[in-house]
């Protein structure tokens, strides 16, 4: 068994796992059930914990260099430290190196729009719901609705950061300044994707009025070039009939 082997049969189970944490603890946050539906969605989440934590550990006794792997892959320790993380697993299949593989330049940039959309999408929400478990109890709290935590999520994501929401607890901060920096990295690949297509699309306009100014060029330097050869024949033309005319009149000559 090689560390790729375990991975390959390994990352869809873990991403479904991944889905029923976030379902399972959607519910439990938003709706707050009580016993003993409760008691199932804190067992269904222990579930997925240990999920992780196998595959962590499997993976780095797997792996040939276990100290190097270690330090590579923080984000695999964080999703099974932090219980708010495991949602990004459902990212793990589509990584931006896999989804820039094999495209031309206008299809990087779609695909890297859609990662990107759908990234942010999953950061806000997760984000969203773990800031409410933890401000929705806390004295002084003004984040206690799924709308509020969303709204807040949204407008601190896109660094407009409005105010009129904003968690009070240290948990809600931590969060708070993932989703700030996560925000950063959605507007800068947002920003390069879009000056990518603007440079492109400049460069594709000039080369296409060079290329027709270049078309142009070659069909005027055809034309004087046609012009010089005819004028270069009738002169040999006219030439050769001025030669041969006094070598005809000589006879003539002659006689007389």
């Amino acid at each position: 068994m090689t560390q790729e082997t375990w991975q390959k049969y390994s990352e869809w189970p873990l991403v479904g796992a991944a889905f029923v944490f976030l379902a399972a603890y959607s519910i439990q946050v938003i709706a707050d059930p009580p016993d003993p539906y409760a008691s199932a969605l804190t067992l269904v989440m222990v579930t997925t914990w240990i999920a992780f934590g196998v595959d962590y550990i499997v993976k780095l006794l797997l792996a040939p260099h276990r100290g190097r792997w270690f330090v590579r892959h923080p984000l695999d320790l964080l999703m099974v430290a932090l219980p708010v993380a495991r949602p990004l697993r459902l990212l793990r299949p589509f990584t931006l190196r896999r989804v820039m593989e094999r495209a031309p330049g206008t299809a990087i940039r779609a695909r890297v729009m859609a990662y990107v959309i759908v990234s942010a999408m999953l950061l806000i929400y997760t984000v969203a719901l773990s800031v409410l478990s933890f401000e929705k109890g806390a004295p002084n709290a003004n984040i206690t609705t799924m709308g509020d935590s969303l709204w807040w999520a949204i407008v601190t994501i896109t660094t407009i950061g409005y105010g009129d929401f904003y968690p009070v607890t240290i948990p809600g901060r931590w969060a708070a300044a993932a989703l700030m920096v996560g925000g950063f990295a959605v507007l800068s690949m947002v920003t390069a994707a879009v000056s990518s297509w603007l440079v492109e699309s400049v460069t594709a306009a000039t080369s296409a009025r060079t290329n027709a100014d270049d078309a142009a060029s070659r069909e005027e330097l055809a034309r004087l070039t046609a012009q010089i050869n005819r004028l270069h024949d009738r002169l040999a033309r006219d030439a050769g009939e001025s030669t041969s005319s006094p070598a005809e009149d000589m006879p003539h000559k002659d006689a007389g």
